[in-house]
């Protein structure tokens, strides 16, 4: 199992200060790894849909 490390903590401040200016409903958990570039560190396993 590969060991995960997080995004720097100062890219997840200057992150949450962009959303906390922006209009409209919160991003996704996958935009938001998108976003802080820690789509590369994750696997790239297929997640179940999530219900509504």
């Amino acid at each position: 199992m590969s060991a995960f490390t997080h995004p720097p903590k100062h890219l997840v401040r200057e992150y949450l200060q962009r959303r906390k200016r922006a209009a409209g409903p919160p991003p996704t958990p996958e935009e938001i790894r998108r976003q802080l570039g820690w789509e590369m560190l994750m696997p790239q396993v297929k997640l179940p849909a999530r219900r509504s």
